[in-house]
């Protein structure tokens, strides 16, 4: 008779989430609600104070913070945003089953800020807009605007339901609870205070959220290494593995990762969550001078590059754990995004109140990811709809209530998208592959408006609908191939023969690392199609694209007068070339001349008309 337990008793026993856990996760969705009450508060008491606060400053209140936000809240709230549970879960369960390739990524994020902090940021600065795609409109036309607008309504809606299905995985592999039970919980608390306190309480609430998000990642790794012999140990068995491996260098681009798809693909994947993103932008915007806001990059990429290392190191102490017995396998994890939650689980399931930490650290990471979606959709829906086609200005009562009720209407929608999330796969590659239908057109049309002069509005927008229709058809046809199985992608080895407990196909599984690898291999040997290249280069293609047939639209029309785009338009790097071809003309301004930081939208509107 065995005395092995069934891999079901083994999950149950590990889901120990008692009292003190369930108390650590109130508190944490209390007090983001209670930040948003104080802020809404101290809102409505400022507006009473001041009886003469144009509609134009409750608006910049609520949607930047009233442009006089500190460094240290809005690069806190920057990572939060940026590092969302698809990280905190996806990227240890990418290392775990294909090893630290991805981790290379991190060059190319440095370099982003380089292209950030001097070629798109201040330009955006020194126009003092609330919507980033006012600067379409500007620079192109109000169609140019419209279809930005709308792809980035589109592409947060296909983006935050992710963001949002993560949490709900941690919290079921702790507790068992159905995820669509907590989902809707959650989020209801998200919605609330988001939409009651604007940006402060956006803002603030993220900087909560991040220290949680930092404190359970930290806790995780330091108590799961010494339950594994300390960090030799862990590196040890990820070396002998093949986890730890140098660069990839094949020009293969159908390779998952290497050098070139991590540089090339990288550079602008991080561009199109940065550079043209309203949810990062906004936060850059709410800071007073353009100085504050190129400092906050740089502060938020050491964020950023911080916790990838760490979330790295889980996913190799995940394997360390579970060398012997791989949990994926034998169902103990039902989903490859709930490998983190179990270590914990298994690592701090005896100690109470911790396993609660790590649920409230992804579900804050998580919370801070779609209450900026929703603050920055609410700010696009106002500006760029609303007041587009008002045939009268909105009073402050109708824009108080507009910004309010999308945040409300949006954030249920996303709610109900969760349930078409999750029979689509692992969220990392999922997350980036989707968003690239929409953002890598985006960045196309962007940096076509900073970079190129010579293209007009007609050729940014038919090469904006080309880059669209090939990329939501390039990405629907790789994640139908993907979940086909024409697509496999390889494994790093494993194994289940050291488990100590029973589990179906026991017998069919139990197999030696080798054999699975060589199984996978040949099951991944398919003909090449071009949207089976690694999905880091899906941004590229779009942008790529957009601005090749927009200069081909702009070549058979004629391009663009250079004389119609006002400097500002520009990035300062453009704008010193252009001077130097001037030859004796007047010269135009920098981005940072003095001269120039009371621009703002309004006075290039009128210029352009």
């Amino acid at each position: 008779m065995s005395l092995k337990l069934d891999v079901n008793e083994v999950r149950t026993n590990l889901q120990r989430f008692g009292w003190p856990d369930y108390l650590v996760f109130i508190l944490m969705l209390a007090s983001c609600a209670l930040i948003g009450i104080y802020f809404a508060l101290k809102m409505r008491k400022k507006s009473q104070q001041d009886s003469k606060l144009s509609n134009q400053d409750a608006e910049d209140d609520y949607l930047v913070g009233g442009r006089k936000m500190t460094i240290f809240p809005i690069t806190m709230s920057l990572i939060s945003s940026f590092i969302s549970g698809i990280t905190l879960l996806g990227t240890p369960t990418e290392v775990y089953l294909y090893g630290i390739q991805y981790l290379y990524i991190i060059g190319s994020m440095i370099s982003m800020g380089f292209l950030m902090h001097y070629f798109y940021l201040p330009v955006y600065h020194e126009l003092k807009l609330i919507s980033t795609y006012q600067y379409l409109e500007s620079r192109f036309d109000r169609k140019v605007r419209l279809f930005g607008s709308i792809l980035f309504i589109c592409g947060t809606m296909l983006w935050l339901p992710i963001v949002i299905y993560v949490p709900a995985l941690a919290f079921n592999q702790a507790t068992g609870a159905n995820i669509h039970f907590v989902t809707p919980l959650v989020c209801v608390v998200c919605i609330f205070y988001t939409c009651v306190g604007g940006l402060k309480a956006v803002v603030w609430t993220d900087v909560i959220q991040t220290l949680i998000m930092c404190g359970a990642m930290v806790l995780i790794m330091i108590k799961g290494t010494i339950d594994i012999g300390g960090p030799g140990v862990v590196f040890q068995k990820a070396y002998d593995s093949g986890r730890i491996e140098p660069p990839n260098f094949t020009f293969d681009i159908t390779e998952r990762y290497t050098v070139y798809s991590l540089v090339i693909g990288g550079i602008p994947h991080w561009l199109k969550s940065n550079a043209i993103n309203q949810n990062m932008i906004q936060r850059y915007l709410s800071l007073p001078t353009l100085k504050k806001a190129q400092s906050a990059i740089w502060y938020f990429i050491l964020g950023v590059l911080i916790f990838l290392v760490i979330c790295g190191y889980s996913g190799l102490l995940i394997y360390a754990t579970y060398s012997d017995c791989d949990p994926l396998e034998t169902k103990l994890a039902k989903r490859n995004d709930q490998l983190l939650p179990l270590l914990v689980m298994e690592t701090l399931g005896d100690l109470p109140g911790l396993p609660g930490l790590f649920v409230a650290g992804v579900f804050s990471a998580a919370l801070s990811s779609l209450s900026t979606g929703l603050n920055s959709m609410s700010a696009v829906i106002l500006e760029d709809f609303f007041k587009m086609f008002a045939r009268k200005p909105l009073t402050k009562r109708e824009t108080s209530f507009i910004m309010r009720i999308v945040v409300v209407v949006f954030g249920f929608i996303c709610v109900a998208l969760v349930f078409v999330v999750e029979k689509l796969g692992t969220v990392l590659q999922l997350s980036i592959t989707l968003s690239s239908v929409a953002n890598g057109p985006l960045l196309g049309i962007f940096t076509l408006g900073v970079m190129i002069p010579w293209v007009g509005e007609i050729g940014a927008l038919v090469g904006g609908c080309t880059g669209l229709i090939f990329m939501a058809w390039m990405c629907i046809k790789a994640q139908l191939d993907k979940i086909s199985g024409a697509v496999v992608y390889v494994r790093k080895p494993f194994t289940t023969a050291g488990c100590n407990y029973t589990f179906p196909d026991m017998a069919a599984l139990n197999l030696v690392a080798e054999n699975v690898t060589d199984t996978l291999e040949e099951a991944s040997d398919v003909p090449f199609k071009i949207y089976n290249i690694s999905y880091l280069y899906y941004t590229m293609v779009g942008a790529v694209i957009t601005i090749v047939v927009a200069l081909i639209v702009s070549f058979c029309l004629g391009f663009n007068s250079i004389s119609r785009v006002d400097p500002k338009l520009l990035s300062p790097f453009v704008r010193r070339w252009l001077e130097r071809r001037k030859l004796g003309k007047p010269v135009v301004p920098s981005a940072t001349d003095p001269k120039l930081t009371n621009g703002n939208f309004q006075t290039i509107q009128e210029t352009k008309t």
